[in-house]
């Protein structure tokens, strides 16, 4: 596969034999975007778990100090006094079946996150096959199904992000962009670690952390040491 100048230069910094500590790892991996865009600083974290069985799932949500650095579109299903609270909690949208039909019918995907108070899942669940797969569907366990919609849609806005193992037990989540700068790019880290690690299931045997390596959208993947992860 072909790798441009610029990711061949930024392979140059980095010793793929090494395990850096967390705040060499986040100051080089500044150093590595090298895009003319400002990149996405991603982590990668494989676990030692079975995401087959249901007490080894790790899912959690959890809100960034700094942000994703993202503009979040949010949807929230509700009706009534929710729904004039999420509109002035600073909603895109919100509906309820109108949203079902335009998803449905129109193919209609400009949103990002999908908040739901507790009794639109009836009227949600027609969207399982659409909004399921693309990882959407409202979630009590990431806090996107709540009565408080209004502060679900502040959180998602403020930089709240949803981590969950995928078939091959690795989460992916992004921590904020390369601008950030190794500093705030380090709280973020140190969030979502601790509650990756806190979400530990109780089943899970042996090592835990399996490996930790975090990388720019378009730079290499810089590994960490786990042992100084807890």
């Amino acid at each position: 596969m072909f790798k441009g100048k610029k990711y061949t230069d930024s392979v140059k910094l980095i010793d793929k034999s090494k395990l850096y500590d967390s705040e060499e790892a986040l100051s080089l991996v500044c150093q590595t975007a090298k895009a003319k865009f400002d990149e996405t600083i991603e982590l990668h974290v494989r676990l030692g778990v079975d995401s087959r069985h249901a007490d080894q799932q790790v899912r959690g949500a959890v809100v960034l100090p700094n942000g994703t650095g993202k503009t979040v579109r949010t949807l929230v299903f509700a009706r009534g006094d929710k729904a004039e609270a999420a509109k002035a909690a600073g909603a895109d949208y919100v509906g309820a079946e109108d949203m079902v039909a335009k998803i449905t019918q129109e193919n209609w995907f400009d949103f990002d996150v999908v908040i739901a108070s507790p009794d639109m899942m009836g009227v949600i669940g027609r969207l399982g096959k659409v909004l399921g797969p693309k990882g959407l569907m409202p979630n009590p366990k990431a806090g996107t199904v709540t009565p408080d919609v209004a502060k679900a849609v502040t959180e998602a806005k403020a930089g709240k992000i949803e981590y969950r193992l995928d078939k091959t037990n690795i989460i992916h989540c992004p921590i904020g962009k390369a601008s950030f700068g190794a500093e705030k790019l380090g709280e973020n880290f140190d969030t979502l670690m601790g509650a990756i690690i806190k979400a530990k299931p109780a089943a899970a045997k042996g090592q835990y952390l399996k490996s930790v390596c975090i990388a720019s959208t378009m730079g290499p993947g810089i590994k960490i040491n786990t042992t100084k992860l807890g």
